[in-house]
């Protein structure tokens, strides 16, 4: 998963087929991911993956609408295509459903 740098490189990974990933180091929920996510990127491997630290891009998390973490947000052609928002501990399975609906 890349690791977001700058609000620019975020303006243009929305351009491409992308699923940017909300998250912050000390969120434990969000740490519930980590061992299924490169998982994830395989199966979905048509997605750009990208780790958004909320704590450093707490401008791109307001623009957002992102109030709660983990939460996932799927871009395509510059078009958001779905959005999996909540400050609740996310499932693989349920990480599934939502990657299979954008």
């Amino acid at each position: 998963m890349k690791k977001l740098e700058s609000k620019e490189q975020f303006d243009q990974a929305k351009k491409e087929k992308s699923i940017f990933l909300f998250s912050a180091d000390w969120c434990p929920d969000c740490r519930f991911l980590d061992p299924f996510m490169p998982e994830m990127e395989q199966t979905f491997s048509e997605f750009n993956f990208y780790y958004v630290d909320r704590d450093q891009h707490i401008e791109i998390a307001q623009e957002m609408d992102i109030f709660g973490i983990p939460s996932f947000v799927a871009y395509r052609e510059n078009e958001e295509t779905g959005r999996y928002v909540g400050k609740e501990r996310k499932t693989p399975e349920q990480v599934t459903a939502f990657l299979e609906t954008v």
